[in-house]
């Protein structure tokens, strides 16, 4: 079969390997769409410490069951599915408080089992041990499904800063990370939602989708005094920095209402990640700022139930649908910042 294996930074080949077969307890499925992720591309550039090569890439993916290992019951071959990317182990302190996401030996698809790269994938048994193999719900679609993975990051990300009506919410980044917190936001009742980016062209096709109240351009230096004034002057509710960019924290503390909270959900460079923060407007106006790291299967249950419901729209979100042959351009478009959501139909 072809898939996409990661051997080295830099070093991504499309090549044919064995097909897979499911020992006990596991699913293979027959890939129809999977999608790239910000992560697969710093994989390809700067490697993993939790990937050991060769490794099929990709966790975010949909597809048909094919086979069924031993012991596996309740699904059968034909079944549409969706595979969560972050596997908890489910027993461990953090799993037993419901904290699945933070699990203390979290492991993910794509980077400690083969992943949806591919025309087939093995969904371990640890996946289905966490209820993480999801049933596709008729009328959706296997590429809309695959963005049930990153909306149930974006989902996490907002409950655990509270996003809700009346809220006034900031959204830094106009990915397709950035479009699904706009998205949800607004699904959410948030009063208002701000889109903020660098790029003044990725801003104007994020805001031409997803349409935010107001898309604010970072470029001239004025965010600060943008929202201030957008909000009377009163800040933002909440803020969420959906960039790898520590200038974003940085400024949204200064934007950010009294007792606002700010989600730091986009990770920073592995070797720059330290910020300089303003610690007397946090102390004076009582803020909170919050991490946001993956999501726990019940979230990417309730992030597929969202979008078969239409209450947060996905698909228009896909701007190339590409064969696994052609995963190097994939790559650049994503780094050339030329599409929103890259996708792939084996």
């Amino acid at each position: 079969m072809k898939a996409v294996r990661y051997y080295a930074p830099g070093q991504v080949r499309v090549e044919h390997v064995p097909e897979p077969e499911p020992g006990p307890g596991e699913v293979k499925l027959r890939i129809r769409a999977s999608a790239l992720c910000g992560a697969d591309v710093r994989i390809h550039r700067h490697g993993s410490h939790r990937l050991v090569p060769p490794r099929v890439l990709g966790h975010e993916m949909a597809g048909e069951v094919a086979a069924l290992g031993e012991g596996v019951t309740g699904w059968s071959v034909g079944d549409r599915a969706q595979v969560i990317g972050a596997i908890p182990c489910g027993a461990c302190a953090q799993c037993a408080a419901g904290r699945l996401n933070v699990c203390t030996v979290l492991e993910a698809m794509g980077h400690h089992y083969d992943g949806g790269f591919a025309e087939y994938c093995v969904v371990p048994a640890k996946v289905l041990a966490v209820d993480g193999l999801n049933r596709i719900p008729a009328g959706t679609g296997f590429t809309e499904a695959v963005f049930a993975e990153p909306l149930s990051c974006v989902m996490n990300g907002q409950e655990l800063v509270g996003v809700g009506p009346g809220d006034r919410v900031v959204v830094v980044g106009a990915g397709p990370i950035g479009c699904l917190h706009v998205r949800l936001a607004r699904a959410s009742d948030a009063a208002e939602v701000f889109l903020v980016e660098l790029n003044k062209e990725r801003l104007g096709r994020a805001a031409a989708l997803v349409r935010p109240d107001e898309a604010i351009c970072a470029a001239d230096g004025r965010v600060t005094e943008e929202v201030l004034g957008l909000t009377g002057g009163r800040g933002a509710d909440v803020v969420i920095t959906a960039t790898p960019a520590g200038e974003a924290l940085e400024q949204a503390v200064h934007y950010c209402a009294p007792r606002g909270r700010i989600s730091v959900f986009g990770g920073l460079p592995k070797g720059d990640p330290l910020v300089t923060l303003d610690a007397n407007t946090v102390h004076y106006r009582e803020l909170t700022i919050v991490g946001a790291s993956a999501s726990n299967p019940g979230q990417n249950a309730r992030a597929l139930d969202l979008i078969s419901s239409g209450a947060v729209a996905v698909a228009d979100l896909v701007s190339h649908r590409l064969p696994l042959e052609r995963f190097l351009d994939a790559l650049d478009i994503v780094e050339r910042g030329d599409g929103v959501k890259v996708t792939f139909e084996p």
